[in-house]
C-alpha cells in the first residue's frame, strides 16, 4: 500500500474563510472546532510557527477529517501524510494535545472540542514539512533486526512452514505493528540519542526471535545486546501507551532482555 503525502495542489485554492460551511447549511450536530496546527515550510520558514484554524465537523470525524477540510477548502498547503484513513497503514501518526496518535483514530468527541486541539509532527525525527517528519532514520533501525523469517533449511514438499497454535501464540501480539513509529517518536530515550534503535524495532526483532520456524533468534540477540540496543531502554511505558495497536512493547522489550540474559529464546 503507498503512502500519500498531502502537499499544495496546483490548482487554485480557495479563499480561507472562518467556516468552511455556511452555518444554514451544515449538518445537524455539527460544531466549530479551533485548530492549532505546529506549521514549517522549508522555503519559509527559519524555524516552526503555529498556526490556527477554526473548521466546522460532528463529533464522530476524526482529526483525519478536520485536517481534509482545512487542506481542501481553506490552505492548500498544508501538509500531511495518510493512506488507508482506517488505522491499518500507519501513515498519519502525529501528535495530538501532546501525544502520539493517528489522525484517523482520533475522534472529536473523544477529545476535549470546546478547547483548541493542537496538532504537530512527531518528536526526535527529522522534520521536513508541517506534520511530515523523515522516517529513514525509523527505517534504518527496523532493518538492522532482520525483520523477516531466516531459515536455511530447505521448506517442506507441501511448501508450508506448519506451526502450532501454542507456538504462533507466543509472538502474536508483536505481529500487530504497523511501523507508524508512535511507540518510537514517544520514547524520550530516542528524542536524545539518534543511535538508539526504539520500541518499533525491538518489537519486531522479537516478533522473529520468539518465532521456533526461524533459525536467527541469536543473531538479532547480538544485535539488541549492543549499547544502543534494549539495554538503553529506561522502562518509561510511555511506547506501550503511545501504540495504537495496544501491544505490549514494554513487555516485549523486557522479554528480549530476559532472553540476552539467559542465552535462549523460550
Amino acid at each position: 500500500m503507498s503512502t500519500v503525502t498531502i502537499e499544495a495542489a496546483q490548482t487554485r485554492v480557495p479563499e480561507r474563510t472562518t467556516e468552511t460551511t455556511a452555518v444554514e447549511d451544515a449538518p445537524p450536530g455539527s460544531f466549530v472546532i479551533t485548530l492549532i496546527i505546529r506549521r514549517y515550510i522549508p522555503e519559509l520558514d527559519d524555524e516552526p510557527r503555529w498556526e490556527d484554524f477554526d473548521v466546522r465537523v460532528l463529533p464522530t470525524d476524526r482529526i483525519l477529517d478536520a485536517l481534509h477540510k482545512i487542506k481542501w477548502e481553506q490552505d492548500g498547503s498544508l501538509t500531511f501524510r495518510r493512506s488507508c484513513a482506517h488505522g491499518i497503514c500507519g501513515s498519519d501518526a502525529m501528535r495530538i494535545n501532546g501525544r502520539n496518535r493517528l489522525a484517523c483514530k482520533t475522534l472529536i468527541k473523544d477529545l476535549d472540542p470546546s478547547k483548541p486541539i493542537y496538532v504537530e509532527a512527531l518528536k526526535g525525527l527529522p522534520l521536513e514539512k508541517d506534520l511530515v517528519v523523515d522516517m529513514e532514520p525509523f527505517f534504518e533501525a527496523y532493518r538492522q533486526v532482520q525483520p523477516f523469517l531466516i531459515a536455511s533449511s530447505a521448506p517442506p514438499a507441501r511448501r508450508e512452514r506448519t506451526q502450532s497454535p501454542v507456538a504462533r501464540e507466543r509472538f502474536d501480539d508483536t505481529t500487530k505493528c504497523i511501523l507508524c513509529a508512535a511507540c518510537t517518536s514517544s520514547c524520550p530515550v530516542f528524542w536524545t540519542d539518534g543511535q538508539y534503535f526504539g520500541p518499533a524495532a525491538i518489537v519486531n526483532a522479537h516478533r522473529f526471535i520468539f518465532d521456533d520456524r526461524d533459525e536467527a533468534s541469536q543473531v538479532r540477540l547480538d544485535i539488541l545486546n549492543d549499547k544502543e540496543g534494549v539495554w538503553r531502554c529506561r522502562t518509561t511505558f510511555n511506547c506501550s501507551e503511545a501504540c495504537p495497536r495496544g501491544i505490549e512493547i514494554t513487555k516485549a522489550i523486557q522479554e528480549v532482555k530476559q532472553a540476552l540474559l539467559t542465552g535462549k529464546a523460550s
